[in-house]
């Protein structure tokens, strides 16, 4: 079995990734959700914040036309570093690309991790 896939902090990250998905569609439904799980709680009461960021830092890419999935990981990466900062920043990038190959599309890692780059460059600059 793949070490990653056991790993705990891996198997958390994939359920708040399900949870936000799931609640993305809610959401263009125009339902509102209050997800069960804490972190995904408290990244949707950030949502706006970490779009934000999504926004800037993928300028040719409005949040309407992002992949759900690669959006669930990309808000999930940013409020680990922007509000939880329990893990190093380059751990925090390299588990979103993980978690993009696992759940996105051919160009989603790609993706993830440069946008999650340009963030924490901007980040860094402050």
């Amino acid at each position: 079995m793949n070490k990653k896939l056991s790993d705990p902090r891996h198997q958390r990250r994939r359920k708040i990734i399900k949870t936000l998905f799931a609640g993305s569609f809610d959401h263009l439904a125009g339902r509102k959700t209050n997800p069960d799980d804490e972190e995904a709680k408290s990244i949707s009461k950030q949502q706006k914040f970490i779009d934000r960021h999504i926004v800037q830092a993928a300028s040719r890419w409005p949040l309407e036309r992002i992949n759900r999935i690669d959006l669930a990981i990309l808000r999930l990466a940013i409020w680990e570093l922007c509000f939880q900062k329990k893990e190093p920043p380059k751990v925090i990038i390299d588990e979103a690309v993980e978690l993009a190959k696992e759940f996105g599309g051919e160009n989603s890692p790609s993706f993830v991790n440069g946008v999650l780059g340009t963030i924490y460059e901007q980040c860094q600059n402050k």
